[in-house]
């Protein structure tokens, strides 16, 4: 949300989609250059892959794929499912079956016929191991996916079994159990349809994707912008008020902000935290801040020395360095108050939120407590090495992690922690994706779907571990994965979020990541831009803004 992403790619993905940089600082000239047609500016950052839905988990690239391609279904600004590709999702009596039955007249951006076939064969592409995409855990609920998560022996091309063509506008999808996030899940961009293009070279289409969605692509100067025009094929009903996008690449977000303000560059969709304190009293543009659906958090990987995932010394360290992060002051000190400490691994906006399960102490400021716990691990295994945190430098990261090592020193000693910037977003995300990092990471999730499955399984479910999905630290917990395939098999949605908050116990428990803040959705566009709002996944309405 993806990520990855955040998720929406979310957000998240969000877009599943890993939360992107806050960077900024690139091209700055003015959108109404754009031969004077009514073209939207956006903030960005230089995706970290080629443009391939199946293969992004990151906001750089998932905030284009978004206007790029479309899934069966769509989510409004709220984060409300809406039919968009599909006709209609319907499920067998057991929930085991779904049949599948898209709109008539589908085309993709290079007049193409879009038909049942265009997603199954993409859906088996994303899940097959041998394609290494980051995308591949959201389809293992699906029959077959097991078969290809041994990359050695296969080819690529093998099917889903689950998987069957009725006719050129229908399909079925048969799950290995009942899933009552199907419906929603295929809103990601994850499992959006390949038109024949795409396995010719698909690195030629990574590059120049030719996609469903409201835009069509029109070229991408790699660190610069990546220009998209409205898609006169697009028939559904997310219709652009604009003529096209164009996604600015930043790499420092106090130059994009001042862009905004100079009226040279369109939305911005995060606010830098120098100017959190007075962007919603600025004259010089117009400011959007609700409650958000991101949450930050960093990630320490399982196999960390004295950190190891589910050992006595490796909890008792996580549990300590989480009480020694005052996340109250973080907040209303170097966020100014724009946002709010985490209780948990989901987000407020999110059905089954709860800031009160069974272990989120592991979460509240305890510095004596934390100082207690450090010791007994030092008792089992002394630690003499220095905990590294890294983050992109080319963002806005690097005042929250201060404070956050600064924090942990002052409750467990001055050279427990330390920061690990690196130098821009794309070389961070690949030094996490090849593991090698060699401390903890910044991470964060915006969602890809309104689901307390997307941020929990996603991020954590073993089958989303080793390169599969966005399990950067690869931890693996047996009874957190069966408690996750309980939720998959309840039979409603409150069910399904009682199952997901007894995983969350879990989780606070093992600490896979340490949760720090929900980000709130804020943001800025320039006088005179109409339409413009944050959603749900923290992504601008770019859809309808128009000038």
């Amino acid at each position: 949300m993806k990520k990855k992403g955040l998720a929406l790619a979310a957000v998240v993905c969000s877009a599943a989609m890993l939360l992107s940089a806050c960077g900024g600082s690139g091209s700055s000239s003015s959108s109404s250059s754009n031969g004077g047609k009514n073209v939207i500016s956006l903030f960005d950052t230089e995706p970290q892959n080629p443009l391939i839905p199946g293969n992004t988990n990151e906001t750089g690239g998932g905030m284009v794929l978004r206007g790029l391609f479309s899934q069966l279904v769509r989510f409004d600004n709220k984060g409300n499912p809406v039919n968009d590709q599909a006709q209609s999702i319907k499920p067998n009596a057991d929930g085991t079956q779904y049949t599948i039955k898209l709109k008539s007249g589908l085309k993709f951006s290079d007049g193409t016929p879009i038909k049942a076939e265009n997603f199954t064969k993409a859906w088996s592409y994303v899940a097959n191991a041998k394609n290494a995409q980051k995308c591949s855990s959201f389809f293992s609920t699906i029959k077959g996916y097991d078969d290809l998560q041994k990359a050695d022996g296969l080819k690529g091309d093998e099917q889903l079994s689950g998987l069957k063509v009725v006719d050129d506008t229908t399909f079925t999808v048969d799950l290995k159990s009942p899933d009552a996030t199907f419906p929603i899940k295929v809103g990601y961009s994850g499992f959006a349809p390949l038109p024949a293009s795409f396995y010719k070279d698909t690195k030629a289409f990574g590059n120049a994707p030719v996609g469903n969605g409201p835009y069509k692509f029109d070229s991408w100067k790699h660190n610069t912008e990546i220009k998209v025009v409205k898609n006169p094929n697009y028939k559904g009903d997310d219709k652009p008020q604009n003529d096209g996008v164009t996604f600015k690449i930043y790499t420092k977000m106090d130059a994009a902000y001042a862009d905004v303000q100079a009226g040279n560059l369109d939305a911005l969709n995060s606010v830098p935290q120098a100017d959190l304190k007075t962007f919603q009293k600025d004259s010089s543009l117009q400011a959007y801040n609700k409650p958000g659906s991101s949450i930050q958090q960093f990630t320490i990987p399982a196999n960390l020395a004295h950190f190891q995932a589910g050992t006595e010394e490796g909890t008792l360290r996580r549990q300590a360095i989480s009480m020694s992060i005052d996340r109250k002051g973080i907040v209303n000190k170097v966020l100014n108050g724009i946002g709010e400490p985490a209780h948990e691994f989901t987000a407020p906006v999110i059905p089954g939120y709860s800031a009160t399960l069974k272990g989120n102490e592991n979460l509240s400021y305890n510095p004596s407590k934390a100082k207690e716990l450090w010791q007994k691990a030092d008792a089992i295994s002394k630690d003499t090495d220095q905990l590294t945190i890294a983050y992109n430098s080319d963002g806005d990261a690097k005042p929250v992690f201060d404070a956050i090592v600064n924090s942990i020193n002052n409750a467990l000693g001055s050279q427990v922690a330390a920061t690990n910037p690196m130098p821009t977003f794309q070389e961070f995300r690949d030094a996490i994706s090849n593991r090698k990092v060699k401390g903890a990471f910044r991470s964060g999730w915006m969602p890809d779907y309104p689901s307390a499955e997307n941020y929990l399984v996603q991020n954590f479910a073993s089958s989303a571990a080793d390169g599969q999905g966005s399990n950067d630290g690869d931890y693996k917990n047996p009874k957190f994965d069966a408690i996750m395939d309980q939720a998959y098999a309840a039979k409603s949605v409150d069910e399904a979020n009682k199952l997901y908050q007894q995983g969350q116990e879990i989780l606070l428990n093992d600490l896979p990541a340490i949760p720090l803040y929900y980000r709130a959705n804020d943001g800025v566009a320039a006088k005179g831009v109409k339409g413009f709002a944050i959603d749900w996944q923290t992504y601008p309405t770019f859809v309808q803004m128009h000038k």
